[in-house]
C-alpha cells in the first residue's frame, strides 16, 4: 500500500514571479519547507551577493539574469536555464551581475 501524505500538490506557474527583490540584500521565499525538502525562489539585484558558506547538498537552478556562482572557489557563469549541484558541505556563494532570479532546493536531514 502506498504511503499517505498531508501535503498536497503544490503548483506554480509563475516561479520566477514568486521572487522578492531588496535593496538590502536578498530575500528568499520558501516554496516548501519541511523537515525532507527545502526549496526557495529567491532575486538579487545587480552587484548583491551571496558570501561564500558551507551548506548541505543543493541543486540552483537560474530562472533569469546572470552572474557568477563559486562552489569550493570554482567559478561557474550562471545564465536563465543554467544548473549548478553543489555537494554536501561544500562553500558556495553567488554573484549577481544582472538582475538574477534562482531556485534553490536541498534535503533536510
Amino acid at each position: 500500500m502506498p504511503p499517505t501524505t498531508t501535503m498536497p500538490p503544490l503548483f506554480f506557474p509563475d516561479t520566477a514571479g514568486q521572487a522578492l527583490f531588496d535593496a538590502a540584500g536578498p530575500r528568499p521565499q520558501f516554496l516548501v519547507d519541511s523537515a525532507k525538502l527545502a526549496v526557495v525562489v529567491a532575486g538579487l539585484e545587480p552587484g548583491q551577493q551571496i558570501p561564500p558558506h558551507p551548506e548541505a547538498m543543493a541543486v540552483y537552478h537560474f530562472l533569469a539574469g546572470e552572474g557568477v556562482m563559486t562552489v569550493e572557489g570554482q567559478p561557474f557563469a550562471v545564465t536563465a536555464g543554467a544548473t549548478v549541484i553543489a555537494p554536501p558541505g561544500s562553500a558556495r556563494g553567488l554573484h549577481a551581475e544582472s538582475r538574477l532570479i534562482f531556485l534553490a532546493a536541498k534535503s533536510g536531514a
